[in-house]
């Protein structure tokens, strides 16, 4: 087979949702007919001792929460499918951001009681922002929940993104019935051994008898003449979202979806350069960017890995590259692909692939990896300025060692900031949300052996000072002056009053939201 036709092959992407949507539910699903699972495990690991196969840190096999992406990769229907299962916690939105910038496509797991929710919102926003495809699965059928038209009409409204369904629920919860599926022209059956019958065979079957049938095909009849026009061109501009019906508890409707997606869903696409130039997948030359750092997947070796997705060209073990960060060069020979946390040593990948580049401390989130004089750096990808911040110290003056090992490996996964005060050189941790504290005490303390001490010092306005403009003397219990890991001056203001006070007071000095 062809380059070319191995990166046609090729079917990326990321899913997303408010937590307890179902994601992680579903990712299991299509692991399970991608033939990586003989059975799939369930979210609720904490009482079965079955913990889902995205989910592989302790903390979320406690919490029954994916605090973490995660990738997995199966081969279906001739296609090559990179699953990224992404956190649904807020306080990890930034690591999903970032996920979001490695796939071609998305899907978005709703919960049909719920409906939208803020973070469904909050990510979409991210997804429409870099006009990516999106396909909407409305989950948890099994269970009562919304009317199927309300559905459409808050999806529609609240994100502002036209909807075609591609299925439509008979019944749910005690009374659900099944499926009517509009674009395969068929019925899949809920109940009993028959799973497909066409429309022409219901008219003689004891569905036809049922209400909630009746009321289907008048909302069919309502949506052919009033709903949106099936375009493929408006899915893959990220215009018109498919929706799909199912329950991914009890695997019903998945495999209809993953099967209808994996037609629609694109090819791997080209990346933009800092120089807007676009890099496209079919070119020859191999080229990539670190979207995630990763330490410890692996408690028995300590390990870090580096999540590389391929842009361009393609991967061979042992190829040298260029990083233009550093503007130095590295050697690919340890190089992995995923299921989740198992690991299998790789030799070749292409566009479109997610590999894992062992790193001993060469690599960075952002970094670009290029071949021969190719030195472009690709587009940055989105950071946060926290909001939240931690004093942290070692409880144990005797384990110095490992507390900051582990606070420089956390750090450089990108899910914490780490700033030293200016004066006393006191380690302080800047987050988005609470729950990533909690996380990096957890792992601190499993990963290192490292008990910390945190002490909560509230919210803070962070802003950067070109180091030729500082005065130590600026510094006050209102604006604390610190360095970030970068060793680049940073003020911590209490409050905006601080800042636009420390404004007044020091008009030549200009302060950046980010470095």
């Amino acid at each position: 087979m062809t380059l070319q036709e191995e990166i046609k092959k090729r079917r990326t992407f990321a899913i997303i949702s408010h937590p307890d949507a179902g994601k992680t539910t579903i990712t299991e699903q299509l692991l399970y007919f991608g033939g990586e699972l003989r059975e799939a495990g369930t979210v609720k690991g904490k009482k079965t001792g079955t913990f889902a196969k995205s989910d592989w840190m302790d903390i979320e096999k406690q919490r029954g929460i994916s605090v973490t992406s995660s990738v997995m990769q199966f081969d279906y229907d001739g296609k090559r499918v990179n699953i990224l299962d992404t956190p649904g916690h807020e306080d990890f939105s930034e690591d999903t951001y970032r996920t979001l910038m490695a796939v071609d496509a998305a899907v978005m797991v709703v919960d049909s009681a719920k409906g939208i929710e803020a973070q469904t919102k909050k990510l979409f926003e991210v997804v429409r922002h870099r006009g990516i495809p999106v396909f909407t699965f409305m989950n948890k059928l099994d269970r009562d929940g919304r009317e199927p038209l309300d559905l459409l009409e808050e999806l529609e409204e609240v994100l502002g993104i036209a909807s075609y369904p591609m299925n439509w629920p008979i019944g749910m919860g005690k009374s659900f019935e099944g499926l009517y599926d509009l674009y395969n022209q068929r019925i899949e059956l809920y109940k009993g051994d028959e799973r497909f019958i066409s429309f022409e065979e219901a008219e003689n079957h004891d569905l036809a008898k049922n209400p909630f049938y009746s009321q289907v095909l008048e909302d069919v009849e309502l949506l052919s003449e009033a709903g949106n026009e099936f375009s493929e061109r408006a899915i893959l501009e990220g215009k018109l979202t498919p929706v799909f019906f199912g329950s991914a508890l009890t695997n019903f409707g998945v495999q209809t979806f993953l099967e209808t997606f994996l037609k629609f869903a694109p090819e791997p696409h080209g990346h933009k350069t800092r120089e807007d130039e676009v890099i496209e997948p079919l070119n020859p030359d191999f080229s990539g960017f670190v979207f995630k750092i990763q330490a410890n997947m692996d408690p028995r070796h300590r390990d870090r890995i580096a999540f590389v997705r391929i842009v361009s060209g393609e991967f061979e073990k042992g190829m040298s590259v260029n990083l233009p960060r550093t503007g130095k060069g590295a050697k690919l020979s340890n190089v992995t692909q995923f299921m989740a946390e198992s690991r299998e040593n790789v030799s070749q990948a292409v566009a479109g692939d997610i590999i894992g580049v062992y790193d001993t401390g060469t690599y960075q989130v952002g970094d670009t990896l290029t071949v021969g004089k190719n030195k472009f750096e690709f587009e940055p990808l989105p950071t946060f300025t926290p909001e939240i911040f931690m004093k942290v110290a070692a409880k144990n003056v005797m384990k110095q060692k490992s507390f900051h090992k582990g606070i420089e490996q956390l750090v450089q996964e990108g899910a914490i900031q780490l700033y030293s005060n200016y004066q006393t050189g006191e380690y302080m941790l800047g987050a988005v949300g609470q729950l990533q504290f909690e996380v990096f005490k957890h792992r601190m303390e499993n990963e290192y052996n490292a008990e910390v001490v945190m002490t909560p010092m509230g919210k803070k306005t962070v802003r950067w000072i070109k180091p030729e403009d500082l005065d130590e003397r600026m510094s006050s219990s209102r604006n604390i002056l610190a360095k970030d890991r970068f060793d680049q001056p940073v003020f911590l203001f209490e409050n905006d009053f601080a800042l636009r006070w420390f404004a007044d007071k020091y008009p030549d000095v200009s302060l950046e939201e980010k470095m």
